[in-house]
């Protein structure tokens, strides 16, 4: 075999080799793109508990495991800390702590947003403006006027606040009329009742008893404020798992169909957590709209929230209100 035979031959091999390495001449197809890895799901879910004023719908979800059975098909614990402080909600958010905000005051949804937390707002939780009060005691404070250089207790930053601001307003007040003093429910109703302060800011509950005490109503929101309670989420936990948001609302709206469908159940079932009589809680009951649904009106209430904000000083900053509303399909 001379020389010139042994390289074609050589070469023959060589090619055989290389076609057989590479698909027999054709090219090879590109490499499938692994698809991302969907989030796996947690192994627990956070929701605020607040069952005052009078939070039917989360009071029902508690005692009936609404959301443990949802869950539960997952392995998913659900956990209810009491944070009733909107301020400590958004800033349990902004940790990480808490997964969802169900009964967030629409100021202080707005002032964290403003802030840099990342919320959303998933739905509307209530609305309610003759739950909120404004009480006195005794008959020295007729009306809102009677109010100027006295001491308001309640508090800051809240519905309430927005509130008295508002009635402050209506009369030709200014903000720095009162002295306003900043406390939360409790410590509000007990300070007026022992003549620390000469109004304090009420809701629900916490104002019946205050009543009963010897409290009187001096006004309530109705043309003054909507009483705007929305439920939030955290920005991450929705971007991860838009599904178990879902679920969520699911749930919930079937918490509020169930207050319509078994009134009777819901009253005593509320009567029980709250210590209020069978019969209060009836009373009280109509004052609220629990409807989840997000609707133009309260779009249009949150801003001008945002504006009260701005106006006394509390937010430095607006933010466009529709970015921090999520629409979950």
């Amino acid at each position: 075999m001379n020389r010139n035979t042994v390289s074609r031959l050589c070469g023959t091999l060589l090619l055989a080799a290389f076609l057989f390495l590479t698909g027999c001449g054709k090219p090879a197809a590109p490499a499938a793109t692994p698809a991302a890895p969907a989030a796996s799901k947690p192994d627990a879910i956070s929701i605020t508990y607040v069952k005052a004023p009078l939070n039917v719908p989360s009071i029902l979800e508690k005692k009936l495991t609404s959301f443990e059975k949802e869950f539960g098909k997952d392995n998913i614990k659900v956990s209810y800390p009491e944070i009733t402080v909107g301020s400590k909600q958004t800033e349990a958010l902004a940790a990480g702590s808490l997964d969802f905000a169900h009964c967030l005051g629409g100021t202080s949804a707005i002032l964290a947003a403003a802030n840099g937390v990342d919320l959303k707002i998933i739905s509307m939780y209530s609305r309610a403006p003759k739950a909120f009060v404004v009480l006195v005691k005794g008959t020295a404070i007729q009306n809102i006027a009677d109010l100027k250089g006295k001491k308001v207790a309640g508090p800051k930053g809240t519905i309430l606040h927005q509130l008295i601001l508002a009635a402050l307003a209506k009369n030709g007040l200014r903000p720095d009329d009162i002295q306003f003093v900043s406390m939360d429910l409790p410590s509000s109703a007990a300070a007026l009742m022992n003549g620390s302060v000469d109004a304090a800011l009420s809701a629900g509950p916490d104002a019946i008893r205050a009543e009963k005490a010897g409290a009187r109503i001096l006004t309530n929101g109705e043309g003054l404020v909507e009483a705007t309670i929305v439920t939030a989420v955290r920005g991450d936990f929705l971007k991860k798992h838009p599904e178990l948001v879902k679920r969520f609302l699911t749930v919930h709206q079937a918490a509020v169909a169930h207050i319509k469908a078994n009134p009777d159940e819901s009253v005593q079932l509320t009567a029980a957590e709250t210590g209020l009589p069978p019969e209060t809680v009836r009373q009280m009951l109509p004052w609220y709209d629990f409807d989840p649904t997000i609707k133009p009106s309260d779009i249009e209430e949150l801003k001008r929230t945002q504006e009260f904000l701005i106006q006394n000083g509390m937010l430095k900053k607006s933010i466009e209100i529709e970015k921090i509303i999520a629409t979950i399909q």
